[in-house]
């Protein structure tokens, strides 16, 4: 089969590799869509990151570069492994992606597998990867889908789940005001789960096109330039001057993430959803004056099944946000080289590793 194959920095090769095995207690998926994610640009531009380096396998997986990448992804049950009887050949699913050790508990009730030792993804750090044509993940970590929602719509889920994982962290609930500092794809997402719970989103952008597909797609009920308005005073005229109850900063730029605790009332919450590469910094006496919780989140922890409700309920349409659809041949000219040169031009492309959809 065909599959991306990420060497080093700079450094990815579509290449022939060898079909999975699917053992005991595993899925094989016949991998429809995979979306191209932000730490998937990162692992090219600067890594390796979570992409074990050759000769340094991961502690988990045992493998080192070069590894199939691909972490956003949906497809279709091709086979069913020794003692998996829940799911059938031919229906949809979405996998969360983790590789995690042994003995940690993923139980329905755990709130914190993913913060386990050397945690890492399918698609980063091996077991194969959504930019792949097939994939043998353990049962564990795959999620049906309604045949209902489309194959192109589920590959957005896995993204999605951080934003609901984010909102879960915030406690935000109906009738909250919640501000979003930038409108990439998880500022977005995130502001789409808000929506869907109930939320009025105030989202400050510098993007005049980012402004405007998030109120095209009604996931803001304001998008702001912070170059162009005082985006804490709109904020204060919408809350009566109060300001926000809850707030995400998804930038991991530091003049959005000062403007988001200004915005924020008296013990409100500040969620930091980015990933930052340095060191940030807070005005002290704001958070200790007003009483603010600063709570960071990252990926998500049995949040899928919560995401997908939203999805197949029809609270989320993730249509909009599918701005490319490309095969793996296009994987650098046109979906890397867009992300990162033009990538207020898109928010997520979309790979067919066969090519079928194109």
């Amino acid at each position: 089969m065909r599959a991306a194959r990420y060497y080093g920095n700079g450094d990815i090769r579509i290449e022939e590799i060898e079909e999975p095995t699917v053992g005991p207690g595993q899925v094989g998926v016949d991998v429809a869509w995979c979306g191209i994610c932000g730490t998937d640009l990162h692992e090219f531009k600067d890594g390796p990151i979570f992409c074990p380096k050759p000769g340094h396998p991961h502690p988990i997986s045992g493998e080192d570069a070069p590894i199939t990448l691909g972490h956003e992804f949906s497809g279709v049950v091709s086979s069913l492994g020794e003692g998996v009887t829940d799911l059938e050949i031919g229906q949809h699913v979405v996998v969360e992606p983790y590789i995690i050790r042994e003995g940690v508990n993923t139980g329905p009730d755990s709130r914190d597998y993913h913060l386990s030792p050397d945690m890492n993804f399918i698609g980063l750090a091996g077991r194969g990867g959504g930019l792949g044509e097939k994939i043998a993940v353990a049962r564990r970590w795959v999620h049906p889908i309604s045949n209902d929602v489309p194959l192109d719509q589920a590959a957005l889920i896995e993204p999605l789940s951080v934003g609901y994982h984010a909102v879960e962290r915030s406690g935000a609930k109906a009738g909250d005001v919640a501000i979003v500092g930038g409108a990439g794809p998880i500022g977005l997402l995130t502001a789409a789960v808000l929506k869907a719970q109930g939320a009025t989103v105030v989202i400050s952008e510098l993007s005049p096109l980012r402004r405007q597909k998030a109120l095209d797609t009604k996931v803001a009920d304001h998008a702001f330039d912070p170059r162009e308005v005082d985006v804490v005073e709109e904020v204060k005229k919408l809350t009566d001057g109060r300001g926000a109850d809850v707030a995400f900063e998804c930038t991991s730029v530091q003049p959005a993430m000062d403007t988001l605790v200004e915005a924020l009332r008296p013990q409100g919450v500040l969620v930091i959803v980015s990933i930052w590469g340095q060191r940030g910094s807070f005005d002290m006496q704001q958070i200790v004056l007003k009483e603010l919780d600063v709570r960071g989140t990252i990926a998500y922890v049995n949040s899928h099944p919560g995401t997908i409700k939203l999805v197949e309920e029809g609270k989320i349409n993730l249509a909009p946000f599918i701005t490319g659809k490309i095969g793996l041949d296009g994987l650098i000219s046109e979906g890397f080289d867009t992300l990162i040169n033009r990538n207020e031009t898109a928010v997520k492309i979309l790979v067919s590793p066969s090519g079928k959809g194109l």
